[in-house]
């Protein structure tokens, strides 16, 4: 038996525990991975990768290798209610209704106001092989895939766990300061006694994977399609592309349907209900897979458990509905990562660690409430949009398909009101402020005093705001000839940055100084409006209008890109203040008598 010690264990190695092991070596901690799984996920799974998650995705260089290999909001912005894809009959391949979802058509210009990188397509089979090399190339042999966690000790001062490999049966005990769980809930949280609640399992679902040539039948620019059949409720379903070729000539598809009285074993039961949904009985195809999975919302009644800390399904599952799960996952190991660079390199208290649970589990509970939401509304009210619903009996289906894409007065009010009921699906297709907007009222941060801005009800305005707890506004910048985001200039090699105006050349040595002080690195950046004496040129106003004011008021940063503290330039002892709301972030450093462990 073996032993090994590292700062850092992460158990599991599908997105979000990648993703952790990529945050962290960009803070240069040192740590292990391990994941039971000879190999990444064989399943597509996840496919939405929302604008927030790329934004954090620019911020460690992984932006420019996912989007490569994903489709771009033109290729997958909308989404689409049609009858079947195709087939001989009057409401054969009829489309009901589309809108924009997800960054695409008329929502582009507010979500590329939002951020840098706009979103993507890219399913789990193709995103985790791309943060696996990632994640291997910038820890070189401390990503351990066919290694599986069978037992796990936690004492007051870190963790001990058995590591087995798979293949050859070997025993490694590995000593860790800490360890992130993210193993979607599998071992590490029941061994600890950690409970989920809420309700366990809603509804059981079945998605089968394919390949099939669909280019004859195939609408470009759907993100999903969704099938109501206007004869059989049971041929519903939706259909998502999977790639590796976006579009009409994609090669692979994931088919989400209901296999009630059909064993999901029986391949060839299976290919010929896939048939029936799609209207194509004669379709050529080679089922790959067929996966059961349970619907649930349900969250983890503390994400901090001593040494242990939960990200991903570990800490949070709920319905695929706004794409919020595999999301929620990296942004959670994205507002762990520095805090343990933090705490790890002596420049903050334990205590920092405490406010992961603070600040994401509100947003764990927040964002399974708001997809259970969307999909209770997807699955009642939009069949109720086209005229279905529980009281109309079976043998009047068709006939209310039939009024709804008659061409008389009557249909035409029908579609009429079906739209309008269709465009509150923007809850779920539309969800910018929900991906983006989300804040932490406590934790890091030094609040200011003043009230959240109000958020839109159903979540499609996101309204940027410099405050304590918030996302850094995005704005371009110029210098040098050069365009930058603002969200560029923050990352692992800046530590805390300090945005302020042209006038505020009082903070370069309020910086310096609580730097110093701290030992906590700090770089100022100054913002002007073409003013040789800021070092980048605000100049289309939009930094200037997101900030609301100028001259020397100034905006602690986060190396998460949340603001942490907010001064408004009238201070009399600017370097004392910051250095007080460092101190303050980072749990009590610098305090006398505070030691770091």
């Amino acid at each position: 038996m073996s032993t090994l010690k590292v700062p850092v264990l992460i158990v599991g190695g599908g997105g979000s525990g990648l993703a952790a092991s990529v945050f962290l070596s960009g803070h240069g901690v040192e740590h292990l991975l391990v994941e039971r799984r000879a190999d990444t996920s064989r399943l597509p799974k996840a496919h939405y990768i929302n604008l927030r998650t790329m934004g954090i995705f620019r911020q460690y260089g992984l932006a420019d290798d996912v989007a490569e290999r994903a489709a771009t909001p033109e290729q997958f912005g909308t989404v689409r209610w049609q009858t079947t894809l195709t087939g001989p009959g009057p409401l054969d391949g009829r489309v009901i209704h589309e809108m924009d979802g997800f960054g695409g058509g008329a929502l582009r210009e507010a979500y590329e106001a939002a951020g840098p990188a706009l979103p993507a397509k890219l399913p789990q089979v193709r995103l985790e092989p791309v943060l696996r090399r990632h994640a291997e190339q910038r820890n070189p042999g401390h990503v351990r895939f066919g290694h599986e966690l069978v037992a796990l000790t936690e004492a007051a001062d870190g963790v001990t766990a058995e590591i087995r490999c798979v293949e050859t049966g070997r025993i490694t005990t590995v000593t860790a300061q800490y360890l992130i769980a993210a193993d979607a809930g599998r071992t590490v949280g029941p061994a600890l006694g950690v409970r989920m609640e809420g309700p366990p399992a809603l509804f059981d679902a079945t998605t089968a994977y394919f390949s099939a040539d669909l280019s004859e039948w195939w609408t470009e620019g759907s993100i999903i399609t969704w099938f109501l059949n206007p004869y059989r409720p049971d041929l519903s379903g939706a259909l998502v592309e999977m790639g590796p070729t976006w579009g009409r000539h994609c090669e692979e598809w994931g088919l989400h349907l209901p296999l009630a009285g059909i064993d999901r074993t029986d391949e060839k039961a299976v290919t010929g209900r896939i048939r029936e949904v799609l209207g194509l009985p004669g379709l050529d195809l080679t089922l790959h897979d067929v996966t059961s999975w349970r619907v649930e919302a349900v969250l983890a009644e503390r994400y901090r458990h001593g040494r242990t800390f939960l990200v991903g399904d570990a800490a949070h599952r709920q319905p695929p509905a706004v794409g919020l799960g595999l999301n929620s996952g990296i942004q959670d190991a994205h507002n762990l990562a520095w805090k343990l660079a933090a705490v790890l390199s002596g420049r903050a208290c334990d205590g920092l660690l405490d406010t992961y649970e603070t600040e994401r589990r509100p947003v764990g509970r927040s964002n399974t409430a708001w997809a259970m939401s969307a999909a209770a509304h997807h699955q009642v009210v939009i069949d109720a949009a086209v005229g279905l619903g529980p009281h109309v009996p079976p043998e009047r289906r068709t006939p209310v398909f039939l009024s709804y894409f008659s061409p008389t007065p009557v249909g035409a009010a029908q579609r009429a009101r079906a739209a309008e009921i269709f465009a509150t699906h923007r809850g779920e297709c539309q969800a910018l402020d929900v991906e983006t907007g989300f804040a932490y009222e406590q934790g890091a941060i030094v609040p200011d005093g003043s009230r959240p801005p109000a958020r839109s009800p159903l979540g499609d305005e996101y309204r940027p705001v410099v405050r304590p707890g918030h996302l850094l506004p995005h704005a371009w910048l110029e210098r040098d000839g050069r365009r930058v985001s603002t969200h560029d200039l923050v990352g692992p090699d800046a530590g805390f940055v300090l945005f302020t105006g042209a006038g505020g050349a009082m903070w370069t040595e309020a910086a310096e100084r609580a730097a110093g002080k701290l030992s906590v690195p700090v770089t100022v950046v100054r913002i002007g409006d073409g003013d040789e004496d800021a070092e980048y040129a605000d100049a289309d106003g939009a930094w200037r209008r997101l900030r609301g004011t100028d001259g020397g008021a100034a905006a602690l940063v986060r190396p998460d890109q949340h603001v942490a503290w907010c001064a408004t330039g009238a201070e009399a002892d600017p370097a004392g203040a910051l250095t007080e709301a460092l101190a303050h972030v980072l749990g009590g450093l610098g305090v006398p008598g505070h030691r770091a462990p």
